[in-house]
């Protein structure tokens, strides 16, 4: 893969980032995107002679935003491929700020890569990195049949006459060997195996429905892929929910009869718990809310608790789990807001969210400096801020010390 040299069109849309601000567009509800394209008629990958590619900079646990439009239902490919050890993760968001799939590894070598069909609309890619760590990646969106940016997360099957132990993460067989889902879809189809044990299996829909399919266990660091009876590629998914896997189709799947492969990143031999449940709307933004992916509102509906204006420094100490712990804190004049999460003791890995009133992200952090500690600094106006805490994995709990600080230009 060709990473030595810096396309014309990403020197383009790395200048335009911080010098042409008629260029960036909150679309997504994501703070300001740049046009893969460098604008909004150069990026209709519908058109497009071919792929569009820019250099993202991330720091300080946010995200960079490429936006995009097709003019039509279209096959995409969209990539980020970091640069030296960095670890993009790469989510596809629609206008409304829904998000449509998530990846973290599966371009191979750390890079992400996801592959869908949309269709007509304006969508955003927002790339941010796994760890909150500095990162300078690609982000290549292109049409299928485009040229990749990344290897792909290719299969690797062991030649008979080498150790068997050589990959030990290597799904064997096919959807003609998978094993049917139990269960009724109003209540859920579920089954549960390691990779080891059964990597694939089957489920039927007797007419159109609007479904969410679930890999869980983030010890196995499961990954999924829908496909039909005969074996094809329809979608596929990679960390959506920490390290577990889900995809939705909200606008309905087709009926027919559908195969789902089960991969794990980290252990072949761990039970995987694969789902395949009626889509329900408010579920599903329920967990949005829990997860932090997306702000909760201000009407009392999802608690939260008011910390009120943020004066010089405040300090409030929470007990969490894997669900997000919202808070809100007032800013009475534009400045730098910082906030960090500190564990209470040697156990936790806190997660970090902002979003001010109307839901657009202001910063997100894990991991900060050398420990598991997180830490968020942005530049604000005066206004109300919501500020989520979470552990980073489900079923983690830990007692964390949240510190809010504001600090003001020299006068």
């Amino acid at each position: 893969m060709k990473t030595s040299h810096l396309p014309s069109i990403a020197l383009a849309a790395a200048t335009l980032a911080v010098a042409s601000p008629a260029f960036a567009q909150d679309v997504c509800g994501l703070g300001d995107g740049q046009w893969i394209g460098g604008s909004e008629a150069s990026s209709d990958m519908t058109t497009a002679s071919s792929h569009q590619e820019q250099m993202a900079l991330v720091l300080g646990g946010n995200a960079y935003v490429s936006l995009f439009t097709l003019s039509g239902t279209t096959d995409v490919r969209l990539e980020a491929q970091g640069r030296g050890a960095g670890d993009p993760l790469l989510e596809l968001l629609d206008s409304t700020g829904s998000i449509i799939l998530s990846d973290d590894d599966s371009g191979g070598n750390g890079a992400a890569r996801a592959e869908t069909q949309l269709d007509a609309g304006t969508y955003c890619v927002a790339v941010k990195s796994y760890d909150g760590a500095p990162l300078t990646a690609f982000v290549r969106v292109g049409r299928s049949e485009q040229e990749a940016l990344t290897a792909g997360a290719a299969v690797v099957v062991p030649d008979a006459d080498t150790d068997t132990d050589t990959d030990t993460n290597v799904a064997t067989g096919s959807c003609a060997d998978a094993r049917p889902l139990e269960g009724s879809l109003a209540d859920g189809l579920f089954g549960t195996a390691s990779v080891a044990e059964n990597a694939y299996w089957s489920f039927s829909l007797s007419q159109d429905t609007a479904l969410t399919m679930t890999a869980e266990n983030e010890e196995a660091d499961p990954t999924m892929t829908l496909l039909d009876a005969d074996g094809n590629y329809i979608n596929d998914n990679d960390d959506f929910d920490g390290l577990n896997s889900r995809l939705e189709y909200i606008d309905a799947l087709a009926a027919g009869d559908y195969c789902i492969e089960i991969g794990a990143l980290d252990s072949n031999d761990l039970p995987i718990t694969v789902g395949v449940i009626e889509y329900d709307p408010v579920a599903a933004q329920l967990a949005l809310y829990a997860s932090g992916d997306v702000a909760p509102p201000l009407d009392g509906s999802i608690p939260f608790t008011a910390l009120g204006s943020l004066d010089n420094r405040l300090r409030q100490d929470v007990s969490t789990t894997g669900e997000m712990t919202w808070f809100t804190v007032d800013m009475p004049e534009a400045g730098l807001m910082l906030i960090e999460a500190v564990s209470v003791g040697s156990e936790g890995d806190p997660w970090l969210v902002a979003y001010d009133d109307l839901g657009r992200k202001v910063g997100q952090n894990d991991d900060y400096g050398e420990g598991y500690d997180s830490l968020i600094a942005a530049r604000v106006n005066a206004g109300t801020y919501l500020v989520g805490v979470r552990q980073l994995e489900e079923g983690m709990t830990g007692d964390v010390r949240m510190v809010f600080e504001r600090y003001t230009a020299a006068r």
